[in-house]
């Protein structure tokens, strides 16, 4: 597995974009979309899993315009840190610098197939809002907290969908993820998947305050058969 960092310009400067390879050097693109932690420990997991069964991942520096390379460490002290960089997160400009990775990545001669998306908690609302302007082979989003209050977008989305919560997510209340399954309805695209025993960032296996390895198993499955579904490797 070969990985390397790009460079993507913007309007107002250029950011990195960390590259993972597949050993056969090609497949179908996928945006990773990092937490509030950053291209860390953690979306580096995730990345090399998905470049070992066959993708070709890319997760951009989202923070860039705050703190370049910004990696939080997986501890109460670190999730505050985090958390206080990410409330000056300017989400629509994060959306646009996905997708100018986006275009990065449809560029890429490695990238042979489809593009698809993936985005975790801040990724999962950022990767959301991006499918109602980005037409995909699969967009997957893990508790994303800007979903709930923006399910009247979900109109706009025509990539296939997979949106993941927990169903005792602390931040993100049982009753807000019964207005996405109410949305989904009807939507034949769109699959909402609720494990009831997890908290929020459970598939965070970086993060032993979040982390539940049930939960986590049972959701990466679902999520590995819908990108087998929509987005296959060859």
């Amino acid at each position: 597995m070969d990985k390397r960092i790009d460079q993507v310009t913007a309007h107002d400067g250029s950011f990195d974009v960390h590259l993972w390879l597949p050993d056969r050097g090609s497949g179908p693109g996928i945006l990773l979309v990092q937490e509030i932690y950053g291209v860390g420990p953690y979306i580096t997991k995730v990345a090399e899993e998905l470049a070992a069964r066959g993708y070709v991942v890319a997760a951009p520096d989202l923070f860039w315009r705050l703190r370049p390379g910004w990696i939080g460490e997986h501890t109460p002290e670190g999730t505050a840190a985090s958390i206080e960089l990410a409330s000056g997160f300017d989400l629509p400009q994060g959306v646009a610098d996905c997708a100018l990775t986006l275009v990065h990545l449809r560029d890429l001669p490695e990238v042979t197939g489809g593009l698809g998306a993936l985005g975790f908690c801040l990724g999962g609302s950022v990767d959301y809002m991006l499918a109602t302007q980005a037409d995909l082979d699969a967009v997957l989003s893990f508790y994303g907290s800007a979903v709930p209050e923006a399910t009247g977008l979900m109109e706009r989305i025509t990539s296939p969908l997979l949106l993941v919560f927990g169903g005792s997510d602390p931040y993100i209340p049982r009753e807000q993820v019964a207005k996405v399954e109410e949305a989904a309805q009807g939507r034949p695209g769109v699959r909402v998947y609720v494990d009831e025993e997890a908290g929020h960032a459970f598939h965070n296996s970086e993060a032993p305050m979040f982390h539940h390895p049930e939960a986590a198993r049972r959701a990466w499955s679902v999520a590995l058969d819908f990108l087998d579904s929509h987005l296959p490797v060859s």
